[in-house]
């Protein structure tokens, strides 16, 4: 994983893929979830997805459209409950900075259903562990 300086919201983001990127800030107590600022470019889609445990998602800077059709601004708050299954993107001129809660896995899913891709909280873990050594940081304990 690449880094990526911040001019506003903090020194390192690990660089997930093309125009998306996390910045971790907390896991939580027994594994149950984690706490995340995550950027995206404009243009940049969540594909479908589903939550095994409940989301909170506060927008701080950007836009980003609902698989609803609702657009959000900043300081647009949505609560997802657990099961909940949804896809957005971000939208507009400047990127998309988002502070999510998430407890439970992420499950990307393909068009029938299926699950595609599952991120649980020992692969954030994991994520962020490899970038410190790839970056030559130390960690933060962020329990």
């Amino acid at each position: 994983m690449k880094t990526e300086q911040s001019t506003t919201l903090g020194p390192e983001w690990i660089v997930e893929g093309e125009g998306k990127w996390s910045q971790p800030l907390q896991f939580l107590p027994g594994d149950t979830g984690w706490v995340e600022l995550m950027r995206l470019a404009p243009g940049v889609k969540l594909g479908l997805h589903r939550h095994t445990g409940h989301v909170h998602a506060f927008n701080l800077e950007g836009y980003r459209q609902l698989g609803t059709g609702e657009q959000l601004g900043p300081h647009a708050y949505v609560y997802e409950p657990e099961g909940n299954v949804d896809w957005w993107q971000a939208i507009g001129d400047t990127p998309l900075v988002v502070f999510v809660v998430v407890t439970g896995a992420v499950e990307y899913l393909a068009p029938d259903g299926s699950v595609l891709r599952r991120i649980t909280v020992q692969d954030r873990r994991q994520d962020y562990l490899r970038h410190c050594a790839a970056q030559g940081l130390r960690p933060v304990l962020l329990d």
